[in-house]
């Protein structure tokens, strides 16, 4: 299992249910979907990591200006990867087409989507945002 966000622009300019699609074609499956307004609180903890960044108030920012569609999704033991191959590089004008960045993407600050980096990543991040799902995963 691993991590999706449909960040708060996917929302906004009515992207989900392609997004979503996607990772359907690619024989994932969704085992928790929730539309959310991200607090302050569960961004910091997302966005952790980054706290000593220059850019750290601004992700806070952008991820809790507006709802975001939150996804657990499941497939093959490397869910992860499958889910960073279809969503693309974290820049939509280096993403390859085909990919959701790559087709949709317009900027690198709003870049659509997350998926989680790894296996360890995803462990995380799925306790921060579906803390009953990760403990059965």
């Amino acid at each position: 299992r691993t991590l999706v966000i449909c960040k708060p622009d996917a929302v906004e300019r009515g992207l989900v249910g392609e997004i979503i699609a996607r990772f359907e074609r690619r024989n994932l499956r969704i085992v928790a979907l929730e539309l959310r307004q991200v607090d302050e609180a569960t961004a910091a903890e997302h966005y952790a990591e980054h706290a000593d960044k220059p850019f750290y108030g601004e992700l806070l920012a952008f991820i809790t200006r507006s709802p975001a569609v939150v996804l657990a999704v499941e497939g093959p033991e490397d869910t992860w990867k499958v889910v960073r191959n279809t969503v693309g590089a974290t820049k939509p004008a280096e993403a390859a087409p085909g990919t959701i960045r790559g087709d949709l993407g317009i900027e690198f600050t709003e870049n659509l989507v997350h998926g989680s980096d790894s296996a360890e990543s995803a462990a995380r991040e799925l306790g921060i945002w579906f803390p009953g799902l990760a403990a059965t995963s």
